[in-house]
């Protein structure tokens, strides 16, 4: 079957799911009206909350599987759990799981970090920044792990924690949350519908990222093939004659291209971080780039700002336009190289080099070139202290490089544009239409397990798969 469509607008609407006949007012802000029939009760005594925990007396040999506040994000699992013993466990290494409970983080709960234990996996044993929600008889376990993923609850969760930069709730005020409960069968046709629904749109959201992942992986090939020569951009066939580059990673060029080192055609100069304690060097009109801002191959702006006096001041000079930006230091270096061209005059950290093209050097030309070049720099990286990677100069500084005649250096500057502009707009576009979906389905979720759309009619009938 293939994907279906996006759905976009109410979900209603687009599901025809009516609203409940019968409603009554909960009581409560965050639920608003609920269906008559539905129980409204304090999370508490619906569910039992840290039943289980580990006694302080525990053979210190005893092994587990340990899960902390950072390991759950989006209701998954990042990870392996950690397996430790007891003796060597921390002190907050205490709740136990067991299939069909719920986690539920009650510090940091920004985080939002919520996660069901799956059939299959045992040993597991929580941080004591997590609530454990362990269903009762006649409650649909699944349905405990939807309702505290939905985005009302973890709203209402963060609504009454204390704290600004580590907000957290007490047990006593969170297992005092009070919730809307459906009759068990009307729990598990809940949860059979939403199951049926996130299936389809995970499966649309995959089609999409592979979508993605191919426009992107053939823009490079395109771009590659464009400035290595491979292919005349002006015919779009290859050169007539090409010669031996003496490169591993670059085998041929053509004949009348000429090859330098990156020395002899742009000039190198690095970066500074001015005193962060100095408040009259922050917070400027100059742009200060950092590898954090390498995420675009045009930088005309950064997320830190410095101003004149910290360029009169230090040693942070200006680097004028057209100029390319390298990173070479961070452990982005452990995957990539990246690359990008300035459009205006900006400032570089110490992690960053900037190499201003000089005369018969098109700046965007050797942008793409040097971004091409991934298999000629990556060698080139070794790892400094602490494991961060390293790019040196006195490696890649005589990098060589294979130039094209100015006029044919414009002519793939502007095929490259071309490519790179087509594919954003395609990637961008496949962006959004996920985004949507995602946003829809939290809405339809939310929608389902407070009551505001029956979706009983529905469920009988959805396939068995």
């Amino acid at each position: 079957m293939q994907p279906s469509p996006p759905l976009e607008g109410n979900a209603a609407t687009v599901l025809r799911l009516p609203t409940y006949a019968e409603t009554r007012d909960s009581g409560v802000e965050w639920l608003g009206d609920v269906p008559a029939h539905w129980e409204v009760r304090r999370i508490k005594d619906w569910l039992r909350v840290n039943q289980t925990v580990l006694p302080e007396d525990t053979d210190p040999d005893y092994e587990f599987r340990y899960i902390d506040i950072g390991a759950v994000q989006a209701g998954v699992l990042i990870g392996e759990p950690v397996r430790m013993k007891f003796g060597s466990s921390p002190s907050r290494a205490r709740r136990v799981l067991r299939v069909g409970d719920t986690i539920v983080s009650t510090v940091r709960t920004y985080l939002k970090a919520v996660w069901q234990v799956p059939t299959g996996e045992d040993d597991l044993v929580a941080s004591t920044g997590f609530a454990v929600l362990t269903p009762r008889a006649a409650t649909e376990p699944a349905f405990v792990g939807t309702l505290c993923r939905s985005q009302p609850f973890t709203d209402c969760v963060m609504a009454q924690s204390v704290g600004v930069a580590y907000p957290a709730i007490a047990e006593t005020r969170f297992s005092a949350v009070p919730v809307a409960i459906p009759p068990p069968e009307e729990q598990t046709a809940i949860v059979r519908f939403l199951d049926y629904l996130d299936r389809r749109i995970r499966r649309y959201i995959r089609a999409k990222e592979k979508l993605i992942a191919a426009l992107e992986e053939q823009k490079q090939a395109v771009i590659h093939q464009a400035v290595t020569g491979q292919i005349d951009v002006r015919i779009g066939r290859p050169y007539p004659i090409y010669r031996e580059s003496g490169l591993d990673w670059l085998p041929e060029v053509p004949s009348h291209w000429t090859m330098k080192k990156l020395r002899q055609c742009a000039s190198i100069s690095g970066g500074m971080t001015p005193s962060m304690e100095d408040g009259r060097f922050w917070n400027g009109d100059v742009p200060w780039v950092t590898p954090k801002d390498m995420k675009t191959v045009v930088i005309d702006d950064s997320r830190l700002r410095v101003t004149d006096i910290a360029l009169a001041e230090t040693p942070l000079r200006l680097v004028q336009p057209p100029a390319v930006l390298m990173v070479v230091r961070g452990m982005i270096l452990a995957r990539r190289v990246p690359i990008a061209r300035t459009t205006a005059p900006v400032t570089i950290n110490q992690d960053m080099k900037a190499l201003r093209p000089r005369t018969a050097l098109n700046a965007t030309y050797m942008a793409s070139f040097l971004d091409c070049a991934h298999d000629g720099l990556f060698p080139l990286i070794d790892e400094a202290g602490h494991g961060t990677r390293r790019l040196p100069t006195e490696r890649w500084r005589d990098l060589p490089i294979a130039i094209p005649p100015e006029a044919e250096q414009t002519a793939i500057s502007r095929f490259v544009h071309r490519v790179t502009t087509t594919t954003t707009a395609a990637t961008a576009r496949a962006r959004r239409q996920t985004a949507v979906l995602r946003e829809w389905r939290e809405r339809l979720i939310a929608d389902v397990v407070t009551g505001k759309l029956d979706v009983r009619e529905a469920t009988t009938t959805l396939p068995e798969r």
